[in-house]
């Protein structure tokens, strides 16, 4: 494997205020391969890479100044407790809103993520989903079971190009999402917090930005809603029984981000009242998704069960971020992608 540290893309950082140079010992709270780890000691001889074990942890991070945090490890705050020494953790997930814990506010740690690594894969799915309604492909895999030709086109059948897509969350995936769907031939506008971030010039494939105040608006002209958001608490349920009612008409939604950004039961209800004409969900709330859901059975729902983020290329992108996050605190640079604790992204 190439032990070079990759330049880093052009990425929005905040400012640390604390100095992250002099780290010295790095653990490893997630499973790396051993080309992987040489690389890191190859790249930065000065410091110590080890893992951390699930059993017998405590000790393993007592002397840690920096963590890879993986989604199965320990919880935050009991890492807090014994890893006394410890000034930086990174995430080798986007969604953070495990780890942002009043103790991690106070904590002086700082915390970063791995934002961008998914964008790729989630924005192929998300595409392969609308691609999946348009082409009506659930109901032809159904007959396909069942042993039965379909002698003429389906009903319901239609063409994504000259629609209108509405990315919800314009992020890493959010941009790849809108770049991608642009190229399809579809009318793209974006919802994000900061309509004028990138200095007003309109990212690639995107026709309008607005900002959350105009969310309304933009649901309105939207036939396909892709919802790319974190969780947060400004976020949470944000898409409930009157703001599903803004959409068009036979409109279909995209949930990647997180399943509690949209109320189940208001869900549940727009597709059975014909307001939706379909839902493709790749998060739900809660997951996993219970059996008895009427959600699983839905003719005009897809669930994927959490999967769009999969991709044989992930473990190398947030090696990536990691060993260009090593050489900035060494240089006493800010890192890239700091989460914002008060913001909870």
């Amino acid at each position: 494997m190439n032990t070079t540290v990759l330049a880093a893309p052009a990425a929005a950082a905040a400012t640390s205020s604390i100095d992250l140079r002099g780290l010295r010992h790095v653990g490893l709270a997630h499973p790396l391969d051993e080309a992987a780890v040489q690389r890191l000691r190859t790249a930065f001889p000065a410091l110590r890479f080890e893992p951390v074990p699930r059993e017998g942890w405590q000790s393993a991070v007592a002397q840690a100044d920096a963590l890879l945090l993986g989604r199965q490890a320990v919880p935050v705050d009991a890492l807090l407790e014994h890893a006394l020494r410890l000034r930086w953790i990174h995430g080798v997930g986007a969604g953070v809103e495990r780890l942002v814990t009043p103790r991690l506010r106070a904590s002086g740690v700082v915390l970063t993520n791995s934002r961008g690594v998914h964008a790729v894969p989630i924005a192929e799915h998300v595409l392969a989903l609308m691609l999946a309604f348009a082409r009506q492909l659930p109901a032809l895999l159904q007959s396909q079971q069942a042993a039965r030709w379909i002698d003429k086109p389906l009903r319901g059948t239609f063409e994504l190009q000259g629609q209108t897509l509405a990315v919800v969350g314009l992020g890493e995936i959010g941009g790849a999402l809108a770049r991608k769907a642009a190229a399809l031939g579809l009318r793209v506008l974006a919802v994000r917090r900061r309509p004028q971030q990138g200095g007003g010039a309109l990212p690639p494939g995107v026709e309008r930005v607005a900002g959350l105040d105009g969310l309304d608006a933009v649901l309105a002209e939207a036939d396909h809603v892709a919802v790319c958001l974190p969780l947060t608490d400004a976020t949470r349920g944000l898409f409930d029984a009157a703001r599903l009612a803004r959409l068009r008409a036979g409109a279909h939604l995209y949930n990647i981000g997180r399943g509690a950004l949209v109320d189940s039961a208001a869900l549940l209800a727009a597709l059975e009242s014909g307001r939706l004409g379909g839902a493709g969900l790749d998060v739900t709330d809660p997951e996993p998704l219970p059996s008895e859901s009427p959600l699983w059975r839905h003719p005009r729902v897809v669930i994927t069960a959490h999967t769009s983020a999969a991709s044989p290329r992930n473990g190398a992108r947030m090696l990536d971020i990691l060993a260009d996050n090593l050489g900035r605190a060494a240089r006493g640079e800010p890192l890239r992608n700091q989460v914002d604790l008060a913001q909870g992204y």
